[in-house]
């Protein structure tokens, strides 16, 4: 069984705030790109649900997966979320064959 752990994170944001939501997402992709073991970390916007966000990430471990949870920007993002009232769930998952 495979090593990596992709992860989808929704967040469901408050009317009004999706501009500030996407800009604080922009922030964190941008850095999180950079760190070690992230393979793919994309950022989406729900076509039938404007207020819906949803990131798509590939990480090479667990472990990396583990040390971006710790990051200043992942840090930032979560508290950006906080403070605009949105929700945030997020499903960790490994691939079966690989």
């Amino acid at each position: 069984m495979s090593q990596q752990i992709a992860v989808v994170a929704i967040v469901d944001s408050q009317p009004g705030t999706s501009h500030e939501i996407e800009a604080a997402m922009q922030t964190c992709i941008l850095a999180t790109r950079t760190e070690a073991g992230c393979i793919s970390y994309v950022g989406h916007r729900d076509v039938e649900m404007p207020n819906r966000h949803v990131f798509i990430e590939r990480w090479d471990s667990q472990a990396a997966l583990d040390a971006h949870m710790q990051t200043p920007h992942l840090q930032a993002l979560g508290a950006a979320f906080e403070a605009l009232g949105a929700s945030l769930e997020i499903v960790t998952l490994q691939p079966l064959d690989d």
